[in-house]
C-alpha cells in the first residue's frame, strides 16, 4: 500500500536517526551519528536547532530534571540543560575501540538502554547495556551484532529488541521493578527485499512500527501473531527510525540517511536524509524520560 509520507524537515543527514517527541516543549529531538550532532526540531515554526559534539552519538533522550542523556561514541554522557555541559559517566566497552554506541531508549522505569555495534563490519562484537537511575551500567545482551531498535509493551511485560544483523525482532519477558529480561523469543522476521530492520516504536494499540535501512518503508507488525499489518513507503533509500509526535501523539516521525548512497540512488532518492511526518491513524505514547 502507498501512504503519503510528507518531508518535515529536509536536513539532509548523513546518518539522522533516534528520533523522539518531548512532549513538555512540542519538539523532535534527533540525532546525526556520523556528523556529531543533536537536533532539535519545532515542526511548527520549521525551525531546527544544531548542537554539535566531539564524537559520534548513537541516541539522545530527555532527563526528567532537563538535559539529555547520551550514547555517544565512547559511552554513556549526560548534556545538561544549556546543552553546552558535558558530563561523561561510564564507557562499558573501553577494551572496544573499534566499537560505537548505536540506538537508545528509556524505558517506563526511567532507565537508559542503548547497545553498539562494530564501526567496521563485522569487525567486533557488540552488546546492549542499561544505565539505571544510579547511573550503575549493566550489559544485558552478549553477542550482538547490530544493536538497534528497542521498545516495550503497553503493559511492560515484554522487551522488544532488533539486532539488525538478524534481520529479527527479538521479545524478552520483561520485569519492569528489576530491570531484568528472560526467555527471548525471535517474533518477527524482515523479508527478503524489504531492506534490514532499524529503528522501532510501538502505538497505543501496542502494534510495532518498525523503519526498514535499505528499504524506503516503515511497516507495522502484531508482536502477538508476527502479522504485517501495514507497509508505508518512504521517499528515501534508508530509512533509519521512527517515533510518535505531535501535540496529540498522532504523526509518525520518521528518520532517514544519505551515507553509503551513489549518485544515481541520491537521484532517485533526493530527499534521503530527510525527517518525515506521516499521519498513520493511530496514536502513539509519551516518551519515558532518564531519571538518573
Amino acid at each position: 500500500m502507498t501512504h503519503k509520507v510528507e518531508v518535515a524537515y529536509d536536513a539532509r543527514a548523513t546518518l539522522g536517526e533516534g528520533p523522539v517527541w518531548d512532549y513538555r516543549t512540542n519538539e523532535l529531538l534527533w540525532v546525526d551519528i556520523e556528523e556529531k550532532k543533536i537536533h532539535l526540531l519545532n515542526p511548527q515554526s520549521s525551525t531546527n536547532e544544531t548542537y554539535s559534539l566531539d564524537e559520534m552519538v548513537g541516541a539522545a533522550v530527555p532527563c526528567e530534571g532537563g538535559g539529555v542523556i547520551l550514547a555517544l561514541e565512547s559511552g554513556f554522557a549526560r548534556l545538561g540543560k544549556d546543552f553546552k555541559t558535558l558530563e561523561k559517566l561510564e564507557n562499558p566497552e573501553p577494551d572496544k575501540p573499534g566499537n560505537r554506541f548505536n540506538d537508545g531508549k528509556c524505558d517506563a522505569a526511567g532507565r537508559f538502554w542503548a547497545g553498539t555495534m562494530p564501526k567496521k563490519s563485522g569487525h567486533q562484537e557488540a552488546a546492549l547495556y542499561c544505565l539505571n537511575d544510579e547511573l550503575q551500567v549493566e550489559k544485558k545482551i552478549n553477542k550482538v551484532g547490530l544493536s538497534n531498535g528497542l521498545a516495550w509493551s503497553i503493559n511492560n511485560d515484554y522487551m522488544y529488541f532488533i539486532d539488525t544483523h538478524t534481520r529479527q525482532v527479538a521479545r524478552f519477558d520483561y520485569d519492569i521493578r528489576t530491570g531484568n529480561i528472560s526467555n527471548q523469543k525471535q517474533i518477527i522476521t524482515i523479508p527478503e527485499g524489504m531492506g534490514v530492520p532499524d529503528g522501532m516504536t510501538i502505538d497505543q494499540e501496542g502494534m510495532l512500527w518498525i523503519a526498514h535501512y535499505g528499504g524506503s518503508c516503515i511497516s507495522r507488525w502484531n508482536p502477538d501473531s508476527s502479522e504485517l499489518l501495514e507497509k508505508v513507503e518512504v521517499p528515501a533509500l534508508n530509512v533509519t527510525s521512527c517515533t510518535f509526535g505531535g501535540p496529540d501523539l498522532d504523526e509518525l516521525y520518521i528518520t532517514s540517511a544519505r551515507n553509503g548512497m551513489n549518485e544515481q540512488q541520491l537521484e532517485e532518492y533526493p530527499y534521503s536524509g530527510a525527517v518525515f511526518k506521516y499521519k498513520p491513524g493511530v496514536k502513539g505514547l509519551k516518551v519515558d524520560l532518564f531519571r538518573g
